[in-house]
């Protein structure tokens, strides 16, 4: 990855983690069993991730405010989406954040 890319990545990371309830979401999903009602879920937590409507449960805030978060968190490489029937999933995407951990400690 070019220089300019990386930071320009670097910055959409900073955003994305910039607002507190996004970065508590994603402290959340570190370790769902523990914030999100997983028996009620649809799918296995760890495999597919958190159903956006419990995470939406757990904020209490609109659909759209969440979504527009989750959006952020996902295209800043935080978090992976995948739609189970008419729900959307999300995850931690580890490989990236580990990845962003080791680009950090070279970048700065």
């Amino acid at each position: 990855m070019a220089q300019d890319d990386t930071s320009a990545h670097l910055v959409e990371v900073f955003k994305a983690l910039a607002n507190p309830v996004r970065l508590q979401v994603l402290q959340w999903l570190r370790d769902p069993e523990a914030h999100f009602p997983v028996e009620t879920g649809i799918a296995d937590p760890h495999e597919v991730g958190v159903c956006v409507s419990h995470i939406q449960a757990k904020l209490g805030l609109a659909q759209s405010t969440v979504s527009a978060y989750m959006a952020a968190l996902e295209r800043a490489g935080l978090v992976r989406s995948t739609r189970v029937g008419k729900w959307t999933h999300y995850k931690r995407d580890e490989e990236r954040i580990s990845r962003l951990v080791d680009v950090l400690g070279h970048s700065l």
